[in-house]
């Protein structure tokens, strides 16, 4: 690798470490979900809530529900107490809002808050929901006041975390107490509030009773830990009968009850967050530098080399160290005569005096020597016994004949 690489890699890996110590340095981002899950402790969980009621009522009568209403009404026929659901939205099918209907017609409690019912609770009670206009309150602060005279009704209770409030804009003034109520216009301390928005109702149903509120961030954390707020939500609980048991759901949230991923834990410790980020980090740098398709070295294949020229020097001293000097002259022959048909295109059949003219008028030889070459030649094709110093001399002359020939080959 090149100096100028390794650099890159160096500024690399360095600016992928500072990243990562800036990211683990900062301060953590609050999470501001609406989960009001009782053991979440972020802002909009109900963990502090969840501790007071505790607190409050004896912990052996409270009890955290985790199924569906429905399925808890039916294997539950013969309990009695208050069922409190909190969430930003509740939504119950027909049977189960049915059920939970007649459970409160027996005596019971049903608290609800969220800012968004289905419709048929609000039929079967003839109440209407609206939403609060902030056209004048931009940073959507609202206060809340509590009706009852033995809760402090002049005491003022602010919420500055509210994306839209609603109120309850129709009910049956009759069969419905306002409870508590909400509006966007600031009051100062001093002065005695005329909010007009009501916000929570209680209302008989049967020999029972249901209180609606339509404002669930009163249980959350961040709304109990800003001093007096809590006085607020004491005094919407004070409505529960602290005798009976308190069934608190678990179930219709928006934030889950369980974590169902494998990473939770890794992700929600910060030294085991970080040590997976790293992780994937050096998983990802290895891919890019080391991670390369690797091609197996190719070995350098040489080519076949032509050994015709060696074999037939190698029979040639096989013949002439057996003393085979008749068989060699008559290859020698043979040779010589296919160079004169492919190289001057004559005919080889009858050696006259014709073929030798034709033959040295197209080479580089006189006629005496081409005469004195073909001479030597039919000499030896006529013997049966062949000398070495007979096919040395046969082999000098058709060398001296190619070699003065080697023009012609040139040229063409």
């Amino acid at each position: 690798m090149s100096k100028k690489g390794k650099i890159y890699i160096t500024l690399t890996v360095l600016a992928i470490l500072s990243i990562v110590v800036l990211e683990y340095t900062k301060p953590q981002a609050i999470n501001w979900f609406k989960s009001y899950a009782s053991h979440h402790k972020i802002p909009f969980g109900t963990f502090i809530f969840h501790e007071q009621l505790e607190r409050i009522f004896e912990e052996e009568n409270i009890e955290d529900i985790n199924i569906p209403p429905f399925q808890f009404l039916k294997e539950n026929k013969d309990f009695k107490g208050t069922y409190i659901f909190i969430n930003n939205n509740l939504t119950f099918d027909t049977d189960e809002l049915d059920l939970l209907l007649n459970w409160t017609a027996k005596g019971n409690t049903l608290f609800i808050a969220s800012d968004n019912l289905n419709s048929k609770l609000h039929d079967t009670l003839n109440i209407e929901t609206s939403i609060i206009s902030n056209f004048k309150n931009i940073e959507n602060i609202y206060q809340l006041q509590l009706k009852n005279k033995q809760l402090k009704p002049e005491k003022l209770y602010t919420f500055d975390k509210a994306q839209q409030v609603t109120y309850y804009k129709k009910y049956d003034s009759k069969k419905a107490k306002v409870i508590s109520v909400i509006d966007n216009v600031i009051q100062e301390d001093n002065k005695t509030a005329k909010l007009k928005y009501p916000n929570t109702l209680k209302q008989k149903f049967g020999k029972g009773t249901i209180i609606l509120s339509t404002f669930p961030q009163a249980f959350t954390n961040y709304f109990l830990l800003t001093d007096p707020n809590q006085n607020y939500t004491a005094g919407l609980i004070s409505y529960m009968d602290a005798s009976q048991s308190i069934y608190v759901d678990n179930y219709y949230k928006s934030g889950k009850s369980f974590y169902t991923s494998p990473l939770h834990i890794l992700l929600n410790t910060k030294e085991l967050k970080w040590a997976y980020y790293t992780m994937l980090i050096a998983v990802f740098l290895y891919v890019i530098f080391e991670g390369k398709r690797k091609q197996r070295a190719i070995p350098i294949v040489k080519p076949l080399q032509n050994q015709t020229v060696n074999f037939t020097r190698t029979i040639a001293n096989m013949y002439y160290e057996k003393g085979k000097h008749k068989d060699i002259s008559y290859h020698q022959i043979n040779h010589f005569l296919e160079y004169i048909r492919t190289q001057f295109h004559i005919h080889t059949n009858n050696l006259d005096s014709t073929f030798i003219e034709h033959v040295t008028a197209r080479s580089n030889n006189t006629i005496k020597d081409t005469k004195a070459l073909f001479e030597v030649i039919k000499e030896i094709s006529a013997k049966k016994e062949v000398t070495n110093t007979e096919l040395k001399k046969l082999n000098k002359l058709i060398a001296d004949f190619k070699s003065k020939n080697k023009w012609k080959k040139a040229k063409t």
